[in-house]
């Protein structure tokens, strides 16, 4: 039984984990690491503090928008989903949001980290938390990987699937392994950069506005605002609603390198402007999104980049194709092509 490490815990690496164990089954033992304490990555959702009440907020992605190109490509995922009830279809218009002909979106009625959640549930894979990884090295037929914490394990097979900026800051042997043309291709990947809060309100409060999301023109700090219970068409007769502001790009990279404490009055400054009769909140987060969208992906969007083939190092995510929900699918499916590929080929396999 090969032992494959993916690190990366979300929304391409929990995919990954999932397609291998439906693949592979009994052929692959499956663990998955995350520097964070918790999985989703941009398919985060945040929970309110105890005494908030709140419903919980997506601080990242807000809806998943197939096209009717991968609605019939990707017609299985989507259909999974909408049966587990992990997606629905979203119900409520997004003011100033530009439509596609033909093209669908979709709510995560229980937050979108909970799409992570549904397929790292169906992988049967180990998941480790706060697991950060800091090197990579070949030890023959295996790779030996190192975290910050301290000591390192042993895998046949490793996928990383972090954005590609944290894949180049490994140590190790990485760096050695990339062709010329590889390391151009990684280091030409850049990522937009953003802000974000969450507002937990108390129940019972009240908001002056009808609107469920929007998209806002009339700010250089604020692009998007959503009240999160709104846009998923949740109760809130037993929670308070939760508020998430988006900042612009260039206020994001404006800013990236502050501290998001002292970034966040600038932008509840603004967000009152914006929005004058909102009620007090009981608890605010701040999140800073360095690497939010993908901006320039990987030439010819192959899906994923064979580093070496044995032992398989493979990296993915949405860098390689495109930096939405069906991007992470197109990676995952590319991945698990390239794992199936070098694990066959293996020595004992």
């Amino acid at each position: 039984m090969a032992r494959v490490l993916i690190v990366g815990a979300g929304l391409t690496g929990s995919l990954c984990a999932c397609l291998l164990r439906r693949e592979l089954q009994s052929k692959v033992r499956v663990a998955v690491w995350d520097k964070a304490r918790g999985a989703g990555g941009r398919m985060s959702t945040s929970r309110p503090p105890p005494e908030a009440s709140s419903h919980s907020a997506d601080l990242g992605a807000q809806y998943i928008t197939a096209t009717p190109a991968y609605a019939q490509s990707h017609h299985s995922f989507y259909t999974e989903l909408l049966s587990a009830g992990v997606l629905q279809p979203l119900d409520c218009p997004i003011e100033g949001l530009r439509q596609r002909d033909g093209s669908t979106d979709y709510v995560t009625p229980r937050g979108t980290g909970s799409l992570v959640k549904h397929f790292l549930s169906q992988s049967g894979a180990d998941v480790f938390l706060e697991h950060h990884v800091t090197a990579l090295y070949r030890r023959g037929a295996s790779w030996e990987v190192e975290r910050k914490s301290g000591g390192s394990e042993t895998f046949d097979a490793v996928v990383l699937t972090m954005p590609v900026p944290q894949i180049l800051q490994l140590q190790g042997d990485l760096g050695n392994l990339l062709s010329v043309q590889q390391k151009q291709q990684l280091d030409a990947v850049r990522f937009s950069s953003r802000f974000a809060l969450a507002l937990f309100f108390p129940p019972g409060a009240v908001f002056s506005f009808s609107w469920a999301a929007k998209y806002v023109s009339d700010s250089s700090c604020i692009r998007y605002i959503a009240v999160d219970d709104r846009k998923r068409g949740a109760d809130t007769s037993a929670c308070g609603p939760a508020l998430v502001v988006h900042t612009s790009v260039p206020f994001g990279e404006e800013h990236l390198e502050q501290d998001k404490e002292d970034v966040q009055p600038i932008i509840l400054q603004e967000l009152h402007r914006l929005l004058p009769d909102l009620p007090q909140p009981v608890s605010i987060k701040c999140q800073k999104w360095r690497y939010s969208q993908v901006l320039t992906s990987v030439p010819d969007c192959p899906g994923h980049m064979t580093v070496l083939e044995q032992p398989p190092l493979v990296c993915g995510g949405d860098a390689f194709c495109h930096s939405n929900f069906d991007g992470c699918v197109e990676s995952a499916l590319s991945v698990l092509g390239a794992l199936k590929a070098s694990l066959a080929n293996q020595p004992g396999s």
